[in-house]
């Protein structure tokens, strides 16, 4: 099993528009990060976490021309709004793609994106669309939804096994719940959210995020959904041997 970052920036990308960097320094490549994304593969079958407003982007750098199945954490727009380009990737397949979600999710997305699971007279249906209620395969990807606190809102995280292997995906949270803590524990990888350094209202700070890793033991775990004020370098040197600051197109291949 393969995983990728596409993305691992916050909502607003890092730089901010008005070439905002923040701490960050602008001639190190890794601080320039796209909103948050996981391409996950299996062989010949590929999946991806949420797709934002950078989607488009993200399946360029990856080379993607498939899909077998996109997963989404929650319906908030860095996490769902490039979903509309899933029709240029159903036209290479021929074939509408899989989008799993939580109830809660469907809710807001059909309110948008209608179109995508319907069909129109100009438009073929580009998605199926699976609610999630339990465990659900992907190829030889056995995947368990687990939610997670984001604010007044319910986010899901990811595990997912292959070959042995487990890998865990949590972003977009400020509290773990007894089912994620669970999921999590002892896993091979964890990527997990750590916005800033300050505490935040619905997405884990740095310290929170190191004390949650270090209770729940994964092998190794990376930190997504960083803003501006979190340098690649300086960050890098902070942490410990484990776990490791993300980065654009950051990629690790797991096995048992």
């Amino acid at each position: 099993m393969k995983v990728t970052m596409l993305g691992s920036g916050t909502s607003s990308g890092v730089p901010r528009i008005g070439n905002q960097w923040g701490a960050c320094d602008p001639t190190e490549p890794k601080n320039r990060r796209r909103r948050v994304s996981v391409l996950v593969e299996a062989g010949v079958h590929k999946l991806i976490i949420d797709t934002g407003p950078d989607f488009r982007e993200q399946c360029l750098s990856a080379g993607l021309l498939r899909l077998d199945a996109v997963l989404l954490t929650h319906s908030h727009a860095d996490h769902t709004h490039g979903i509309d380009d899933i029709r240029q990737v159903m036209h290479l397949m021929g074939t509408p793609i899989p989008v799993h979600a939580a109830k809660g999710t469907w809710d807001h997305l059909y309110a948008r994106f209608d179109y995508l699971f319907e069909g129109r007279s100009l438009y073929s249906q580009s998605a199926v669309a699976h609610t999630i209620d339990g465990p659900f395969e992907v190829g030889p990807l056995s995947i368990l939804a687990f939610p997670q606190v984001h604010g007044p809102i319910t986010s899901w995280g990811f595990r997912i096994e292959a070959d042995g292997a487990v890998f865990c995906y949590s972003t977009d949270l400020n509290d773990l719940t007894p089912e994620a803590e669970e999921a999590v524990s002892g896993c091979d990888l964890w990527i997990v959210d750590a916005l800033r350094r300050r505490p935040h209202p619905t997405h884990s700070h740095l310290q929170q995020t190191l004390e949650w890793i270090e209770r729940l033991r994964p092998e190794h775990a990376v930190l997504t959904h960083m803003d501006n004020s979190m340098d690649y370098a300086v960050l890098s040197a902070q942490l410990p041997p484990h776990v490791e600051a993300g980065f654009d197109m950051w990629s690790r291949e797991l096995s048992s």
